[in-house]
């Protein structure tokens, strides 16, 4: 054994000789049962469907081990929320668990950097209160459950650090794993992590087999997607290469980029995470985990990342800042300790109602007039009033609704042989979810992986055909007739007319398989 090797093992059992602090259990259960009644007050009294969540619904009923633009774990949750009942309380239940166990594992994670009460405390409020982790959890994606993964990764990595266990790897594997089968940036995740151990003392690690048996368990919970992706022929690259081509994204500069996440995390937390940034690094012990932040940091930057790429990874940097308040403040009057409490509270109010749907559209628009503020896009979109997010959960059962006035005018003989055409997976997943209880027929589309569940069974003679151009309808139909569709706090690339196309001039089945839109 090197002397290097003797020192460090040396600092490690000592670390185990310290005890960690208690678990402050009341604190904990108190902000869980906030975040909880947060989210079920706010998420379900002014607001719909989410377009993404109408698309998940709908892989929930086509259960497979891969999709175009998602690994196969969203449609498990979506299933879930079929299983208790579909409704929209079902679905945005899930993602408000999630997050309230990432303030369970963000505590934890200041406990095991040596965090008393206090930095459990305050780890776990400045994690309830971010306006990142608030908008993430208000949605059924897999946006919230990817910090629960990644954040217990870290709480496994950390306790190796501090004890020594390679052991432990094991447990990394498995959550590593199911990242992985969440989402697939869990791949960057990973790759930034051992670029840090690589350039740290623990690059021993590699030397040891625990590591590498985790990344055979990760590898083996990810094999069913990578063959789904290789029999698929890897739709999900071209679908990011989509993405790039046509400019979807909204591309930010280095200095544009650091200034939106200190907005999205909030400006009154970028001391607490640029604290435990810095305290990470400085430390020999937990430098590994603040070169992990800084990699990542600077991967999705030089890649063009969207802005909520990083957020997964912040929760690990606020818990070590909070145990640096908390070092800061030992020596200090007891007030010192509530007054930071209190700023970050009072900070943090005002942005709750922007990120939350805690107001209705017009005096969300109010407010955020009030304050001066306006949200930041993640991708180009048709200007709507409301930023995307919001106005993504407008529309979706009035369209329906329309949909269903055109076929229920037409003679039973023509709706026989008339089907839906939608143009992409939140109108397609509308049609699928709220048609039924209006007798219609399932709609179709080349969008994403509404491709893979085509084509129609019989070739229509008529189509309903939702977000088509003029021309297209021109050059596609013998005749037609256009039904204005209008929602003003809806996306503003949905307010155009349905068309109900009569002696379609292709046979669907035909064309199908030639032509697919992903993006």
């Amino acid at each position: 054994m090197s002397a290097g090797s003797a020192v460090t093992d040396q600092s490690r059992l000592e670390g185990v000789s310290v005890a960690l602090k208690p678990v402050p259990v009341a604190i904990l259960i108190g902000l869980c049962a906030a975040k909880l009644l947060l989210h079920a007050f706010t998420s379900l009294r002014h607001y719909g469907y989410f377009r993404d969540e109408l698309y998940y619904l709908d892989m929930a009923r086509h259960l497979d081990w891969g999709y175009v633009d998602a690994a196969p774990l969203i449609a498990v949750y979506a299933k879930i929320a079929l299983w208790l009942g579909g409704s929209l309380a079902a679905l945005r239940i899930l993602p408000a668990l999630a997050g309230a166990g990432l303030i369970v594992v963000s505590m934890l994670i200041a406990r095991e950097l040596g965090g008393g009460r206090y930095a459990q405390l305050l780890a776990g409020l400045v994690v309830f209160l971010c306006p990142a982790n608030l908008s993430v959890d208000s949605l059924l994606t897999m946006n919230a459950f990817e910090p629960l993964y990644w954040m217990g990764c870290i709480l496994v990595v950390a306790r190796i650090l501090r004890t020594g266990d390679s052991q432990l790897w094991l447990w990394f594997g498995l959550l590593a794993g199911l990242g992985l089968e969440n989402k697939h940036s869990t791949l960057s995740f990973g790759f930034a992590l051992t670029v840090a151990l690589l350039l740290t003392d623990e690059r021993r690690e590699f030397t040891k087999r625990w590591i590498w048996i985790a990344g055979a368990i990760a590898f083996a919970l990810f094999l069913p997607n990578l063959i789904w992706q290789i029999r698929h022929h890897f739709p999900t690259i071209e679908d990011l290469a989509n993405v790039r081509r046509e400019g979807k994204n909204v591309v930010l500069g280095p200095l544009a980029f650091v200034k939106e996440q200190i907005i999205d995390i909030h400006p009154i937390l970028f001391p607490v995470w640029l604290a435990g940034l810095i305290w990470f690094l400085r430390e020999k012990r937990w430098r590994v985990l603040g070169l992990t932040f800084l990699i990542f940091f600077v991967l999705m930057e030089v890649a063009h990342g969207k802005n909520y790429y990083v957020f997964p990874i912040y929760p690990m940097v606020l818990a070590g800042g909070a145990v640096v308040i908390e070092r800061w403040l030992a020596n200090r009057a007891a007030w010192t300790r509530a007054a930071v409490v209190a700023v970050i509270v009072l900070a943090s109010l005002p942005a709750i109602p922007m990120v939350t749907w805690m107001l209705p559209p017009e005096r969300l628009l109010a407010y955020q007039n009030a304050i001066g503020f306006k949200p930041s896009k993640a991708e180009v979109h048709h200007e709507s009033l409301l930023p995307q997010p919001v106005a993504d959960q407008f529309g979706w059962p009035e369209m329906v609704h329309e949909v269903a006035g055109i076929y229920d005018s037409l003679p039973p003989d023509e709706r026989a042989q008339t089907g839906i055409w939608a143009g992409n997976y939140g109108e397609a997943g509308a049609i699928n979810l709220f048609g039924p209880q209006y007798g219609l027929p399932r709609a179709y589309s080349r969008h994403q992986n509404h491709w893979y569940w085509g084509p129609p069974p019989q070739v229509y003679k008529n189509l309903i055909v939702i977000q088509w151009s003029l021309d297209d309808v021109r050059d596609n139909c013998t005749s037609y007739q256009a039904f204005q569709h209008y929602e003003r706090f809806g996306m503003g690339e949905e307010n155009t007319p349905i068309y109900l196309c009569r002696g379609v001039e292709f046979d669907i089945q035909k064309i199908w398989w030639h032509s697919h839109h992903w993006n």
